[in-house]
C-alpha cells in the first residue's frame, strides 16, 4: 500500500453545503462541479426536493433472456430502503463479466429480466434510513465486492471478502428485505446483478456497495475502479505483492492484464513479460509498461518453457487473466521452482477442476485466487482513486470507445468482438 499512501499528500475541496431552501442550488453546485462532464453541466440532473422518498421513472436497459438483445425502457426505481443509497448514474462501461452473464454462460445464476452492468461512477440521490457515510451529491464508484466494515471478514487484514456483501452471482434481490428496487411501468419486478445493476440511469445499491470518492477526481477514469482495474492493479500490488526488479508474466491482454501490467510497472518490476494469441494487443501493451511478449501460436515450445528461457528459469509472478485451464497450468509453470508465486484472475465455468498434481507443489511455487484485487473497496479504493489523481497510476488509454447510453448493444459487440478495452456509455 506504499503508492497508495503517497497519494494522501493530494489535498482536494469537497463540495458546498446544499441549501435545501433553494432547490436549483443542488443543480447549478452540480454543473460547476470540476469532474462533471460537459453533457452533464448541460441538463438538469435531479433535485433531491422533488425525487427523495419517491419512485423515479428512467430508463435502463434490460435484458430478457441469454444472447437477447438490450431493450431500452422505461422503468420505476423505487426509493432507497435502510442502509441503501439511490445513485444517479453518469458513465457505465462494459466488462467481460457483463458479457458472460449476457451469454447466461452459467445457467444457475441467470434471472430475468434483468438490469446487468458492474462499472461505473455517480451521484448519491438519496439514502435509506441509517446511511450516514455518504449523501446526496456525493461522487461514488459502485462495487460488486461489498464492505460492511463491521463483520468478522471486514475486521480482518487477510480477506478483502464481506460476510453479507461479498461478490455473490447467485444473488439478484436487495439483501434488506429479498426484492428488487427495480420493475416495469406494470409492475413486473426487474431483477439485479453483482450488487450494482449501472446499465440504467437510476440504481439502488446496499450503502456496503457504495464507495465516496473525491469530487475533484475525473470521473470516466474513475468508472474503471468498480472491476477491471482494481482487480489488475490489485492482482500486482496486493495478492502477488510484486517487489522492485522483480519478473512477472500476464497472461491474458485484456483490461484487467494490462490493469497488472500498469501495478507491476508502478511497484518497479525489472521485466513484465505478456502472453497473448493476439499480437496486435502488444504494441498498447508495450505503452503500459511491459518489456517483452510471447505469441502461443508462434513457435513449438510450450509458452511456459519459452518464459523460462527468456528469465533464467521463469518468473517471480504471474498473473492468469484469461480463465482457462490449459493457459492456468502454462502460468502456474512459467514460475520460478522455490518462490514462484500464481496469481489467478480470469473467472472459470463450473465444474473445472485445478490442472495441478499436489505434488507439484513441494518444487516450491504456489497458487492463490483473487476477488476484486484484494482491495477493501470502502476503505481502500478511495486511495487508490488519489493514486490515479497523482499519477503513480497511469489509466490513459484503458478506455478506447465512448458512446451514448442507447447504443448498448453496439458497445457488447465491440468487447466481443475484441475491438475494445473498455467502451464507455455516456448515460
Amino acid at each position: 500500500m506504499a503508492m497508495l499512501l503517497q497519494a494522501r499528500r493530494v489535498l482536494t475541496p469537497t463540495l458546498p453545503r446544499y441549501n435545501s431552501k433553494s432547490p436549483q442550488t443542488f443543480v447549478k453546485l452540480l454543473g460547476s462541479t470540476h469532474g462533471l462532464h460537459d453533457n452533464v453541466t448541460k441538463r438538469k440532473l435531479f433535485n433531491p426536493n422533488e425525487t427523495s422518498g419517491k419512485v423515479i421513472t428512467c430508463n435502463a436497459a434490460i435484458i430478457r433472456g441469454p444472447r437477447q438483445p438490450f431493450l431500452m425502457e422505461t422503468i420505476r426505481v423505487d426509493p432507497p430502503k435502510k442502509m441503501e443509497v439511490r445513485i444517479k448514474i453518469l458513465y457505465t462501461s462494459i466488462c467481460h463479466t457483463d458479457l458472460g452473464a449476457w451469454k447466461g454462460e452459467n445457467e444457475a445464476q441467470q434471472a430475468f429480466p434483468r438490469i446487468l452492468g458492474h462499472e461505473a461512477v455517480g451521484l448519491v440521490e438519496s439514502v435509506g434510513e441509517g446511511v450516514t457515510d455518504v449523501k446526496a451529491g456525493d461522487h461514488v464508484i459502485p462495487i460488486f465486492n461489498g464492505e460492511c466494515g463491521h463483520c468478522s471478514y471486514c475486521k480482518t487484514k487477510t480477506s478483502n471478502l464481506c460476510q453479507t456483501y461479498r461478490v455473490n452471482p447467485f444473488k439478484s434481490v436487495m439483501e434488506h428485505d429479498g426484492k428488487c428496487r427495480f420493475s416495469t411501468k406494470d409492475g413486473e419486478p426487474i431483477f439485479h446483478f453483482l450488487n450494482t445493476s449501472t446499465f440504467t440511469e437510476y440504481t439502488v445499491l446496499d450503502s456496503a456497495c457504495v464507495v465516496k470518492i473525491d469530487p475533484n477526481a475525473p470521473l470516466k477514469k474513475m468508472t474503471l475502479l468498480s472491476c477491471g482495474i482494481s482487480t489488475g492493479m490489485g492482482a500486482a500490488w496486493n495478492t502477488a505483492n510484486v517487489q522492485p526488479g522483480s519478473s512477472v508474466a500476464i497472461f491474458g491482454l485484456g483490461t484487467v492484464g494490462l490493469a497488472a501490467s500498469e501495478g507491476a510497472r508502478a511497484r518497479g518490476a525489472s521485466k513484465i513479460i505478456g502472453v497473448d494469441t493476439n499480437p496486435e494487443k502488444f504494441n498498447k501493451a508495450r505503452a503500459m509498461g511491459m518489456t517483452g511478449f510471447v505469441n502461443p501460436k508462434d513457435g513449438s515450445k510450450p509458452v511456459h518453457q519459452r518464459i523460462r528461457e527468456m528469465t533464467g528459469g521463469g518468473v517471480d509472478y504471474s498473473i492468469e487473466c484469461v480463465g482457462d485451464l490449459e493457459v492456468l497450468r502454462e502460468a502456474f509453470l512459467s514460475t520460478h521452482d522455490g518462490w514462484g508465486k500464481t496469481v489467478v484472475v480470469g473467472i472459470y465455468p463450473t465444474p473445472e477442476m485445478l490442472p495441478l498434481h499436489p505434488m507439484e507443489l513441494f518444487d516450491g511455487r504456489s497458487i492463490i485466487g483473487t476477488i476484486f484485487g484484494d482491495f477493501k473497496g470502502k476503505s481502500q479504493l478511495p486511495e487508490l482513486a488519489k493514486a490515479c489523481m497523482n499519477g503513480v497510476v497511469n489509466l490513459d488509454g484503458f478506455i478506447t470507445h465512448e458512446l451514448l447510453f442507447e447504443k448498448i448493444n453496439e458497445a457488447f459487440k465491440l468487447l466481443s468482438d475484441g475491438k475494445a478495452l473498455r467502451c464507455l456509455l455516456h448515460v
